[in-house]
């Protein structure tokens, strides 16, 4: 199944420059969005992940139903204001601005497997900020997926030290 069928392209959004990735039609699509899980749970068994991870929002979409199938846990990495218990916080750059990204103390345990599983590798500034977060909780990132990669950011160079699955590359 060739998935860059159910992504739709949209100019200058957020912004004007930015080529946005909508992937709606995509998880609009039962038979897309399964393929996509599915490939997630065999690259995740490969990695041996114990724990999802997802950043917010669009690693929520994925992430979930992959820890579901795998019968293991899955922790949303969320923006300020968002957890309602004690936090860790990295802050980081995106492609068109700054944000902070916050995970519960207690959520990741020492040790784990941690598969992170998101949308869209662009610059990288949400994922550094997502490995630093499970790094201070003390886990194992063994492995990060996305649906979609723009190699022509070279996003993918920030994470040398760990294994990336994309399933869509531009």
């Amino acid at each position: 199944m060739d998935l860059k069928d159910y992504i739709a392209n949209v100019p200058d959004f957020p912004q004007k420059g930015i080529q946005f990735k909508d992937i709606t039609p995509l998880i609009g699509n039962g038979e897309a969005f399964r393929y996509a899980t599915d490939c997630f749970v065999e690259y995740a068994k490969k990695a041996k992940a114990e724990l999802i991870v997802g950043p917010d929002a669009r690693g929520f979409i994925f992430g979930t139903p992959v820890a579901n199938l795998l019968k293991i846990g899955f922790v949303p990495v969320r923006k300020p204001g968002k957890l309602p218990r004690e936090t860790i916080e990295e802050s980081y750059e995106l492609e068109y601005g700054h944000n902070t990204l916050c995970l519960h103390k207690d959520d990741i345990k020492p040790g784990q497997n941690v598969l992170i599983v998101d949308d869209l590798l662009a610059t990288g500034g949400t994922i550094q900020a997502t490995i630093r977060l499970i790094e201070k909780a003390g886990a194992k990132v063994v492995g990060i997926a996305f649906l979609i990669e723009l190699s022509f950011l070279n996003g993918r160079d920030k994470f040398s030290d760990y294994p990336i699955y994309s399933l869509i590359t531009y």
